[in-house]
């Protein structure tokens, strides 16, 4: 079993949203990692990043990724920093992935002033949205088969640019 599309992308970009509509209109099923994280620890990923901190919470992750990566058939969304650690990124090869871009402005408004995203916590919250994405673009360029910005899409235009990414007739024009 492998999931049927991988979604990576920071904050804001829609991919819970996005990943359950996707699941539905393919008939599959939806996880998120940060939800497996959460039912296998019996809390909320901002109390882990509290009690544990945040390398506690990346060790974790990795494991939830990892298991979903063997385990689940259908659409798996990756919490935003997933991809940042190695070991994530190496397990991510051959997988379907797929980068839902967003940008500055988008994000920030999306995230909003959220505690439920302790990377985001702080005094300045756009510009530690904004150190974060020019940390991560890269990793999710790199590590993507595909990208796509959300910023002026609708949620369901977003599963409609995914759905033609990955179609066979786009894997084969080399996007």
């Amino acid at each position: 079993m492998s999931p049927v599309v991988v979604l990576i992308g920071p904050p804001g970009a829609g991919k819970s949203t996005v990943g359950e509509l996707l699941a539905q209109r393919l008939g599959v099923p939806f996880t998120d990692s940060d939800t497996i994280v959460e039912a296998a620890q019996g809390r909320a990923i901002s109390d882990i990043f509290l009690s544990d901190g945040e390398a506690a919470f990346r060790v974790m992750e990795r494991e939830a990724v990892a298991s979903a990566l063997a385990e689940h058939d259908g659409v798996l969304a990756l919490g935003g920093g997933a991809p940042m650690t190695e070991g994530v990124r190496a397990d991510l090869e051959g997988h379907p992935v797929v980068f839902l871009a967003v940008g500055l402005a988008a994000g920030v408004r999306r995230v909003g002033l959220s505690t439920a995203r302790p990377l985001l916590a702080g005094v300045n919250p756009r510009a530690t949205f904004s150190a974060l994405l020019q940390e991560r673009l890269p990793v999710y360029r790199a590590v993507a088969r595909h990208e796509i910005s959300t910023d002026h899409l609708e949620p369901e235009a977003v599963v409609d640019a995914v759905l033609a990414a990955l179609s066979p007739e786009a894997d084969r024009a080399g996007r």
